[in-house]
C-alpha cells in the first residue's frame, strides 16, 4: 500500500479487520462528481463538467466494483464518451499492473505501469490501498472519483444530454433501490469478501450464512416471475447484484469458500443472471478468464496459483 505517497509494502488482500477477525474494506477516497454544468456533486468539489472525451475510466474486469461503473458506461450509451484502460488480472506485489495480458492495456494516456501511481499523481502524498475503478480527468490531470456506486449514478445523471439509454435510478423507485442495496451489499456483494478474506472460524461462518441467507431471498424475490429486482425495469440494484451473481461459480464458490450451493443450483438467479448478460452491451463486460486468474492467483488463497479450468457457466447462453 501507499503511505504518504510512497510503496511500502507488498500488496496484501487484508488491510484491517474487527474485533472478531472479519475482513473490513476501505473507504473510497475521491469522491468528486462529473455534472453537467461542473457545479459540485453531493460530495467533493466542483470543475468537473461533463464534456465528451474529457474523462477516462481506469477497470480491473476481475472487479465487480469496477464492472459496475463498465455496466453504467456501455448502458447510458458513454463508450465513445469515456475512454477506458483496463488492468491485467493477476494482482502484482505492487498491486493493479498495466500490461500484456490478453484483454489487458498498457497505460497509454499517463504511462504508469501501477495504478497506484496514479493515486499519487492526483495525490503527492496519498495514503491507502490503490483500487478499482478511478475515473480520471484528463484535462485537470487528476482522479475524479474511486468510488463505483458514485461512478455508476454520475454515468447515469451527471453527463446530461450525452448520456442515453435508461434511466438507472428513476426518482420513483429510489426508496426502493435504496433499501435493496443497503440489504444486498453487506450480505452478499461484500459477504462474499468477508467469507473469504476471514480471519476466523466464526468470522467465515458469519459471512458464509448470510452469503446464503441472502441468495434464498433473492430467488424467492423473483419467484413472482418479475425480470429484475423492482419488478418489469432494469436499474442500478440488478447491476449492483449482476456484478456479484456472475462470478459466483467461478471465483466466489471456489475461492472464497460459498460452497454451499453454486448459483447454477437458484434456477431463478440463473434465468436472471443470463438475462441481463444477453442485455445490448452486457457480455463485453464479463471476462471469466480475467475472472477466475485474477481471484486464483491471491496468494494468502491459492499458493500455487492452480487455476480451475472449470466450471461450465450454462446459464450464461441458455
Amino acid at each position: 500500500m501507499l503511505v504518504d505517497g510512497k510503496w511500502t509494502e507488498d500488496w496484501q488482500p487484508v488491510q484491517a479487520t474487527d474485533e472478531k477477525g472479519g475482513f473490513v474494506r476501505q473507504i473510497s477516497s475521491f469522491r468528486n462528481w462529473v455534472t453537467p454544468d461542473g457545479a459540485p456533486g453531493p460530495t467533493g468539489e466542483g470543475g468537473f463538467k461533463a464534456e465528451a472525451g474529457r474523462y477516462h475510466l481506469y477497470v480491473a474486469l476481475i472487479c465487480p466494483w469496477a464492472s459496475r461503473t463498465l455496466m453504467a458506461r456501455s448502458l447510458k450509451g458513454l463508450k465513445d464518451k469515456i475512454s477506458l484502460s483496463v488492468v491485467e488480472p493477476a494482482l502484482s506485489a505492487q498491486g493493479w499492473r498495466f500490461g500484456d495480458y490478453p484483454g489487458s492495456d498498457h497505460d497509454s494516456l499517463n504511462g504508469a505501469t501501477y495504478l497506484h501511481e496514479l493515486y499519487t499523481r492526483a495525490e503527492p502524498h496519498f495514503t491507502g490501498r490503490a483500487t478499482v475503478p478511478v475515473l480520471w480527468d484528463k484535462k485537470s490531470g487528476t482522479i475524479v472519483s474511486n468510488e463505483s456506486a458514485d461512478i455508476v449514478r454520475m454515468f447515469n445523471a451527471g453527463f446530461g444530454g450525452l448520456a442515453s439509454g435508461p434511466d438507472l435510478y428513476p426518482a420513483e423507485l429510489r426508496t426502493e433501490i435504496d433499501a435493496l442495496n443497503d440489504r444486498i451489499y453487506p450480505a452478499l456483494n461484500n459477504g462474499v469478501y468477508r467469507a473469504g478474506f476471514a480471519t476466523t472460524q466464526v468470522a467465515y461462518e458469519d459471512a458464509f450464512h448470510g452469503v446464503f441467507g441472502m441468495l434464498d431471498e433473492l430467488e424467492a424475490r423473483l419467484s413472482d416471475g418479475r425480470d429484475f429486482l423492482t419488478g418489469p425495469r432494469f436499474t442500478e440494484a440488478d447491476i449492483r447484484l449482476f456484478v456479484t451473481l456472475v462470478r459466483f461459480d467461478a471465483a466466489y464458490h471456489g475461492a472464497f469458500k460459498c460452497n454451499l450451493r453454486t448459483l447454477a443450483s437458484y434456477p431463478r438467479l440463473s434465468a436472471y443472471v443470463g438475462r441481463i448478460y444477453r442485455m445490448p452491451g452486457i457480455a463485453q463486460t464479463v471476462n471469466i478468464d480475467h475472472i477466475k486468474a485474477g481471484y486464483y492467483s491471491i496468494k494468502s488463497l491459492n499458493p500455487n496459483g492452480i487455476v480451475p479450468l472449470g466450471p461450465q457457466l450454462d446459464f450464461l447462453t441458455a
